[in-house]
């Protein structure tokens, strides 16, 4: 299972497109959450994007060290294969991402 250090992704490292900046917008997501999910979120790989989730279980697990994520519990961003954020939303409810192909898809 590949882990990824919470340092390797930054919103310098995944510029956003007009849509991704619209929605964010729109749904009152500042650029502040959309890093918070980039270096700290969980990644599942589906539909040929790559999503960065912060849900409870993260929330929790970076508690214990001090890194407070409850602001952006529940914030997805999704990455499209050039690298580029695509669009972000909340949402609680992870039943609706399949994880494509391996059981290894989804990332921590």
């Amino acid at each position: 299972m590949l882990l990824t250090s919470p340092f390797h992704h930054s919103i310098e490292s995944h510029p956003l497109t007009l849509h991704a900046a619209l929605r964010m917008q729109q749904r009152g997501i500042s650029p502040h959450l959309i890093e918070l999910a980039l270096r700290y979120g969980r990644t599942i790989h589906s539909r040929g994007l790559s999503y960065r989730i912060v849900g409870h279980k993260e929330v929790q697990r970076f508690a214990r060290d001090g890194i407070d994520l409850s602001k952006a519990d529940g914030v997805h961003v999704l990455i499209g294969a050039d690298g580029a954020v695509v669009t972000a939303y909340r949402n609680h409810d992870l039943r609706k991402i399949k994880p494509g192909g391996h059981r290894h898809d989804i990332h921590h």
